[in-house]
């Protein structure tokens, strides 16, 4: 069956049909990873939008739900130049597009995912319809793309109730705003008794667990939205407690404590963005995935101080906050699969918790 991704600038690719046939208006946004596609179907940050794969095939190791990052995929709708239907892999379960098909995923294939992503990096990310409907007026399907919004996202990704991971170790709250579990499982596999709480928690029940550390996770969408969660933060911050925060929780700790994000133009999407450490010199290869960025020109220099920032474009990717032990990341340590240069942050909180006992 023939589809179409029509773009809100008018720009139409046709392709073939895969997933499901429904039609969907989302944000498109590009990943660079050369593997990994179920982890970045099953991230929940990318909720609310549609992902485009660039690296040429995908699916060809097929599907294998161990590696699944959160129970179910979030992106909107999936777009890859060519789907590999025959995956080859003693691990595979399913295939991609069975996947696609039992979870309601409309997606694309058979386009120049080429063409499309420099689009997105010339003009900007922006939103777009996947449909096997033909439009001879595209008048009505861009003003409905046009009004399109990423909002509510936090709310639909977190968990919707308290659970425990058991260890031995030490206490790690984890606040949920969209969380890979991954998180949960790098503090775990270090001892970490982790327990997982709702994005709306208040802090003053978090605090009232008495945590060893406190652990803010990724999560989709706008930081700016989550107003109310921000306010809990603050008085996270205010605590004694050390923090470590990653991507979305990164971004609402810097919010909490007086700095503003700003939406980049195409984002950070894929497992091989270098960042440097500002104390050491020395650069990491990085898996990120995040369209907005903390503005380092609105830090109190007396609150936070820049710790990592992006080789490429200098945007920052870190901040570490004077004279309380907290620090926070935009990327993410616990990439899997992915490079695992950055692991050793973990180890750190772990040694920041045993310090502050």
């Amino acid at each position: 069956m023939k589809a179409y991704l029509i773009l809100e600038d008018g720009t139409v690719f046709t392709g073939v049909s895969i997933g499901s046939s429904r039609e969907v208006i989302s944000e498109i946004v590009f990943n660079t990873s050369m593997t990994g596609y179920l982890e970045v179907l099953t991230d929940p940050s990318y909720a609310g939008q549609a992902v485009v794969m660039t690296y040429p095939l995908i699916g060809n190791y097929g599907i294998c739900r161990e590696d699944m990052e959160s129970l179910k995929p979030w992106p909107d709708g999936y777009i890859v130049r060519e789907l590999s239907r025959i995956p080859s892999n003693f691990r595979s379960e399913d295939t991609i597009q069975h996947f696609l098909e039992e979870n309601d995923i409309p997606g694309i294939c058979g386009i120049d995912t080429r063409a499309l992503t420099k689009i997105l990096r010339e003009k900007g990310t922006m939103n777009g319809m996947i449909t096997t409907k033909v439009y001879d007026d595209l008048s009505e399907p861009i003003a409905r793309m046009k009004e399109y919004r990423v909002t509510g996202v936090v709310n639909a990704t977190t968990t919707k109730e308290k659970y425990v991971l058991p260890g031995e170790g030490k206490k790690v709250a984890l606040l949920d705003l969209g969380a890979k579990k991954n998180i949960a499982r790098s503090l775990n596999e270090r001892g970490c008794q982790v327990t997982v709480y709702p994005a709306h928690t208040t802090a003053e029940e978090i605090l009232a667990s008495n945590p060893d550390g406190i652990m803010l996770s990724n999560g989709p969408g706008d930081p700016a939205e989550n107003v109310e969660i921000i306010q809990e933060i603050k008085k996270l911050y205010d605590s004694n407690v050390p923090i470590f925060a990653i991507c979305l929780g990164h971004q609402l700790m810097a919010l909490a404590t007086g700095a503003s994000t700003y939406k980049l133009k195409y984002g950070h999407r894929g497992g091989n963005h270098p960042v440097k450490d500002l104390e050491t010199g020395r650069v990491y290869i990085s898996s990120q995935n995040h369209g907005y960025a903390v503005d380092a020109d609105t830090l109190d220099p007396k609150v936070a101080q820049q710790a990592f920032v992006n080789v490429n474009d200098g945007t920052n990717e870190g901040l570490k906050y004077v004279g309380k032990n907290i620090f926070t990341v935009q990327y993410h340590p616990e990439a899997c699969p992915g490079p695992q240069d950055s692991s050793y942050l973990f180890d750190r909180f772990i040694k920041m918790m045993e310090v502050n006992r």
